[in-house]
Order: C-alpha cells, then sequence, then structure tokens
C-alpha cells in the first residue's frame, strides 16, 4: 500500500478533502465578513446566526414547501440578503459615525436572539437534509473515492469567491463600494447613493453567509448551533487573513481549512486549536495579517 510519511494515501487525501471542504466554507464566510468590515467599518457578529439562517431557510423550503436543492440555491441567498438589509436600514444604519463597539454588540444581540428563537422551536439536535439525487454518490479518482457532493461545494465556493473578488476589485460598483468607505461625502457629492451602497454591501456579506449555509446543509445536520459552532474559527480565518482584505479571506480560508486537515493526520490532538495557533504567530509577526495593510 502506498504510504506517505509512514501514511496510507488513501487516509492522507481524504483528510486533505476535508480540509479543504472545511476551507471552502471557511472562505465563503470570512469573505462575507470581510466584504461588510472592510466597506462598513462593522464587526459582524451576526454573521454565524444568518449562515445558520441560510441552511434553515433551505430546509423549509424543503419541508414546507417541496422546493428542493437547486432553486434553494438562489432563493436562500435572496432571503438571507433581504433580512440583511432589513437588519443594515433599521437598526446598523443608526450606529455609523459612533464607537464601532456599538455596531458590535448589536449584531452579537442579533445572533442570539436568531439563534434563541430557533433553538426554541426546534431544538439543538440536527436535522438531515439529503443531497440532491444529481449530486448522490461519488467517483472513484484510483487513488481515492470523492464523494460528488463534496467536490461540487469546492468547485461553488471557488466560483463565489472568484465572482465577489472580481465584483469588488473589477467593476465600477466596486470602484463606488471602495471609494464610498474612504470619503463618502465626496463620493455623494458625485450623485451616488452612499447609503443605498451600504445597505447592498451587507446585504451582499448576508447572501454570502446564506449561501454557505444551503451550500452546508446536505454535509452537516441543519441545527440552531451550527453558525456559533463556526463563527469563532472564521474570525480567527479573517484576522490571519486581514481585517477587510477580500483576497486575505480566500486564500486564508483555503490554506487554514487545509492545515486543520493535515493537522488531522499528523497530530490529531491539535486539530481543533492549529488554526488559532497559527493566529497567533501571525499576530506576533504581523499583526495587520497576511494581507491586511499596516496602519
Amino acid at each position: 500500500m502506498t504510504t506517505i510519511f509512514g501514511i496510507p494515501i488513501q487516509a492522507f487525501l481524504g483528510q486533505l478533502l476535508l480540509g479543504l471542504i472545511n476551507g471552502s466554507f471557511y472562505a465563503m464566510l470570512s469573505l462575507g465578513l470581510a466584504v461588510i468590515f472592510g466597506m462598513l467599518r462593522i464587526i459582524n457578529f451576526a454573521h454565524g446566526a444568518q449562515y445558520m439562517l441560510g441552511a434553515f431557510v433551505g430546509y423549509l423550503l424543503l419541508v414546507n414547501l417541496g422546493i428542493g436543492y437547486w432553486p434553494a440555491l438562489i432563493l436562500v441567498p435572496l432571503a438571507v440578503g433581504l433580512f440583511g438589509m432589513m437588519v443594515e436600514r433599521l437598526g446598523l444604519s443608526r450606529l455609523y459615525g459612533i464607537d464601532p463597539l456599538y455596531g458590535l454588540l448589536f449584531t452579537f444581540g442579533l445572533a442570539q436572539a436568531v439563534e434563541g428563537i430557533f433553538r426554541y422551536y426546534y431544538g439543538v439536535s440536527g436535522n438531515p437534509y439529503s443531497v440532491p439525487p444529481l449530486l448522490a454518490g461519488g467517483t472513484n479518482l484510483g487513488f481515492m473515492f470523492l464523494p460528488n457532493y463534496r467536490g461540487w461545494v469546492v468547485v461553488a465556493s471557488l466560483i463565489v469567491c472568484l465572482g465577489t473578488w472580481l465584483l469588488i476589485e473589477k467593476t465600477r460598483l466596486g470602484s463606488y463600494l471602495r471609494a464610498a468607505t474612504e470619503n463618502p461625502r465626496l463620493v455623494q457629492a458625485f450623485g451616488v447613493n452612499v447609503p443605498l451602497l451600504l445597505t447592498l454591501t451587507y446585504g451582499l456579506g448576508s447572501a454570502l453567509a446564506g449561501l454557505a449555509g444551503i451550500l452546508a446543509a446536505p454535509i452537516y445536520q441543519v441545527s440552531p448551533l451550527m453558525g456559533s459552532d463556526i463563527i469563532i474559527v472564521v474570525f480567527a480565518v479573517v484576522v490571519v487573513g486581514g481585517l477587510g482584505s477580500i483576497l486575505g479571506a480566500i486564500v486564508t480560508g483555503y490554506m487554514l481549512g487545509l492545515a486543520e486537515g493535515l493537522t488531522k493526520v499528523f497530530y490529531p490532538e491539535a486539530s481543533n486549536i492549529v488554526i488559532f495557533v497559527i493566529m497567533a504567530i501571525v499576530l506576533l509577526l504581523r499583526p495587520a495579517g497576511l494581507f491586511g495593510r499596516d496602519a
């Protein structure tokens, strides 16, 4: 049997795939956080709840309305994005220009409220969401067996992350968004509706969390706790990549997911803390993060 550093190659590649899948969710969620912080300067503690909300909206669409996975891929981000826009207009927009701590406390309270509502109605046990028939089964690659759905998640995540980066960095809308964070009064003087841009930005970040939630539903149990279980890790990913860095969020998400997967192969006991160890080392050597700009 072929081995790598004494580890059977099937076990090695299996953990590498698991790390890549986790990295796909880390990248999408940290991307949404980076978009919101980079444009609004808000540390969005509700991001994990929006991820959980995406999974639950997909689950409820299937159970109550018979709307399957593929339509849900469009409907769920729209629903969570609209929820995020409502939150920004009714709550966060009133907190701009004052201590950022108030925005953090508001989103933290919102996350607790949303999670509490779902815990009240659905408990803490998970609800299953079936893999769509088109992506059921797996593909034998010769050196390993690749579940089709997990392969789809990696591809979909890459497409979404690349598309979001191109939108923000290479389009006129993205240039307006970046300019509005630097000098909103000047941008508004040119006839750009800055409040609407900020609302759309928060909606986009929320939609990314919702999309990650519906992608995760067939892999993990749909549970009210799924957001709080992952959000601390995602915050660590954002810090390592650099707060507000779009590229840093994407690259670091995949990188730390793979690091976590490899740690499970060579030193399983440390797999739950390796991301935080890396975060501590990066902050000691480069406080702004790998891709962040020094103040």
